[in-house]
């Protein structure tokens, strides 16, 4: 049976790329795959992947640089990242978990071993989805599963496109997401919508739950407020 998961593979070694990705496929995975750092950011914007298995020592941009540029990206925040090495230094290691690892694979690669880390970081991922399904802050409840927004004992009702965006600002209270972040998560980049449609869902958002849920953060964007 197919997994949901999507894994995208990073590593110049064609070798390494084949096994890992015959491994993953047998399992079930959803695989992608890319043997270059560039590419490795575009097809993770692409198809944000689940898991990220990124190689460390790669010509051009290194598994370390691949990892900072992906954890300063809003849309792909709970991708999780493995980096696979030869090296087994301590600093290493150190190292790639300040860059924002989850976990640590070593060269080479035993597919027992290898399927054993994905399947745990994947049930981390799925515990950590649960927990994170309703959102709370005093008396206001965001229901992400039922698409429910709870005021006090009120039940709010919200557009889908309202929900979207009071979600994605709640997500992270008091981080300033920028106008172009919103339209990207909410909207998506296939859609062309024009600013004034973000001031207007805030709008019909503040009306409806109060004004001091968002703050305005002039010439940039909107952040929650509600801590």
């Amino acid at each position: 049976m197919e997994s949901k998961y999507k894994i995208l593979i990073v590593d110049d070694e064609p070798d390494i790329i084949e096994i890992l990705d015959y491994n993953l496929k047998k399992e079930g995975y959803h695989v992608l795959t890319a043997d270059n750092g560039e590419d490795a950011i575009k097809v993770a914007k692409a198809s944000k992947p689940d898991l990220i298995v990124l190689d460390v020592m790669m010509p051009g941009m290194d598994g370390m640089e691949v990892c900072d540029k992906i954890r300063n990206l809003p849309e792909l925040s709970g991708v999780l990242i493995t980096f696979l090495t030869a090296r087994s230094e301590d600093y290493s290691q150190i190292a790639g978990f300040e860059a924002g690892a989850d976990d640590y694979i070593t060269k080479p690669v035993k597919p027992k071993v290898f399927l054993s880390k994905v399947k745990a970081l994947l049930r981390r991922r799925s515990k950590e989805e649960n927990n994170n399904k309703v959102m709370e802050f005093g008396d206001l409840k965001i229901d992400l599963e039922k698409y429910e927004v709870i005021k006090g004992c009120d039940k709010i009702v919200l557009p889908k496109k309202e929900f979207e965006l009071l979600s994605l600002l709640a997500s992270k209270p008091s981080k300033v997401f920028t106008r172009e972040e919103i339209l990207d998560l909410v909207w998506g980049s296939d859609v062309v919508v024009g600013g004034r449609t973000i001031d207007v869902h805030i709008r019909k958002i503040r009306e409806k739950l109060g004004d001091e849920i968002i703050s305005t953060i002039k010439g940039v964007g909107y952040k929650f407020d509600i801590a």
